[in-house]
Parts: structure tokens; sequence; C-alpha cells
């Protein structure tokens, strides 16, 4: 499953840099968009500020805080994904709300709890 990592970071303290090597050590195709040059769990980071498209988008497991997600959400919208995780911190009604609204799923969940358990 290809996902995007919304907010990756180089910083091996973040939770996104963690998912990002898990989902690939669990072989998952992982894109890593942020703002933040660099690279993670192999990958270039993609800069979201040039809103990159991508392709057959499974899953976006979000780690951008909903105070930073509001000039993102049609750029979300647009890569068209299955489901949007929302891992701790990330809930956003209006977001959800947006995304229920295209077909898309919105998971209130963590990334790193749902490969733990094998429901990833």
């Amino acid at each position: 499953m290809k996902t995007v990592v919304l907010g990756a970071s180089t910083n091996p303290s973040r939770y996104s840099y963690i998912a990002a090597n898990r989902l690939v050590e669990h072989g998952h195709e992982v894109i890593p968009v942020g703002i933040k040059k660099g690279s993670v769990a192999g990958k270039e980071i993609l800069d979201l500020r040039a809103k990159p498209i991508i392709e057959d988008v499974h899953t976006i497991t979000l780690y951008l805080g909903p105070q930073n997600q509001q000039e993102w959400y049609d750029y979300i919208i647009s890569l068209n994904p299955k489901r949007i995780i929302f891992n701790p911190g990330t809930e956003n009604p209006a977001l959800i709300e947006l995304a229920n609204n295209n077909q898309i799923e919105a998971d209130i969940a963590c990334t790193l709890v749902l490969l733990n358990i094998g429901s990833y």
C-alpha cells in the first residue's frame, strides 16, 4: 500500500520519522512529504509547498497539527486517498468532514499502534 507521510521529518525523535521507517519495515511504500529538506526511510522528503502530484495513494498518515492543516485541505483531497489516518494530536473535525464528503475514510488512530497490532 502506498502511504503518504504528511508532515515527514528528518528528526529521529519525531513520530512521523518513526512511522515512516516502521511502514517500510512492514513492506509499505512510503512517500514522505514535508517542509524540511532531507530524507527519511531511504526516501527524499518531497516539498509540501510544491504540492507534489502523487498517484495511487492508499493512505495519508497525518502528522500536521490542526492549526497547520487548513491551507493543505485541497491538496490532501486532491491526492484522492482511500483513507486518512489522524494520528494523536492531528484530529480535525473540519478535515474529517471534508474527507467523508469526498468518500475518503477518516480514521482517528495511531499508525504505530496499527502496525504493531497488525491492523494497518
